[in-house]
């Protein structure tokens, strides 16, 4: 599939370089999310998820109240791709404006 190539960390650095809040993480692309509330956080996850679903490719995560942990991963590819970048700046738009 298009944009399932791993690619090289220099090239991940770069992407990162205009992706606030996103680092590179034992391989992964991560980053928390902060909101005001439990119900901020569920309704957060349920964009992603759909926007997820709609890709084909699903990030890892875990929600503890207002908390939200993503890591981003192609887990058939091997590393990090093209469509985990992809997949990580859409979630980045429906993240609250500090």
């Amino acid at each position: 599939m298009a944009g399932d190539e791993v690619l090289a960390e220099h090239e991940i650095q770069r992407e990162l370089e205009s992706m606030s809040g996103w680092e590179l993480r034992d391989g992964k692309l991560h980053r928390s999310f902060v909101f005001a509330d439990f119900g901020e956080a569920f309704a957060f996850m349920t964009r992603v998820a759909l926007s997820a679903e709609r890709m084909n490719h699903h990030p890892d995560w875990s929600n503890s109240w207002n908390r939200v942990e993503i890591d981003i991963v192609s887990h058939s590819a091997g590393g990090v791709t093209t469509r985990c970048i992809e997949l990580a700046r859409q979630i980045s738009e429906f993240a609250p404006t500090p």
